[in-house]
C-alpha cells in the first residue's frame, strides 16, 4: 500500500519540475495588395505573443516598414531589419513577435506607395 502512493508522489514531484509549456503565438495575417494593407488598423494584445504573416497578393514588390513597432516588440523568431519586411511579388513572411503596448505607424517605403495610401496603424492595447 505503501509503495504505490510513494510511486505517485514521485511522480508528482517529477512533472512540477518539466518545464512550463509556453503559450501558443496567435496568428495574424496581415494581406498586402497593390497600395492597401489588411486590415485596418491592425489590432494585437500587448505582451502577448503572436506570429504575423505577411502575404503579398500583388505581382509588385512592397514592404511593411514599422521601425517604432518593431523596435519596441520582443522578437521571437523571424527578423525585421531597419524595422522592415521586405515582401517580393507574391511573397509571404512569418515574424512572431511579442508586441509592446502603444499605437505605431506603418507604411510601404517604395516611392510614392504611402502616398498613394499604403499605410496602416498598429494598436496594440
Amino acid at each position: 500500500m505503501f509503495a504505490p502512493r510513494l510511486a505517485a508522489l514521485a511522480a508528482l514531484s517529477l512533472a512540477s519540475l518539466a518545464p512550463a509549456a509556453q503559450p501558443q503565438a496567435a496568428v495574424q495575417t496581415i494581406t498586402v495588395s497593390s497600395f492597401d494593407y489588411a486590415p485596418r488598423p491592425i489590432h494585437l494584445r500587448a505582451g502577448t505573443p503572436v506570429t504575423l504573416t505577411f502575404v503579398n497578393r500583388s505581382n509588385s514588390s512592397h514592404d511593411f516598414t514599422a521601425e517604432r513597432f518593431f523596435a519596441s516588440s520582443r522578437i521571437l523568431a523571424g527578423a525585421a531589419p531597419g524595422g522592415e519586411i521586405d515582401l517580393p511579388g507574391g511573397a509571404t513572411r512569418s515574424i512572431t513577435l511579442i508586441p509592446a503596448a502603444g499605437t505605431y505607424k506603418a507604411h510601404c517605403s517604395h516611392f510614392m506607395h504611402k502616398q498613394l495610401g499604403m499605410k496602416d496603424t498598429i494598436l496594440v492595447h
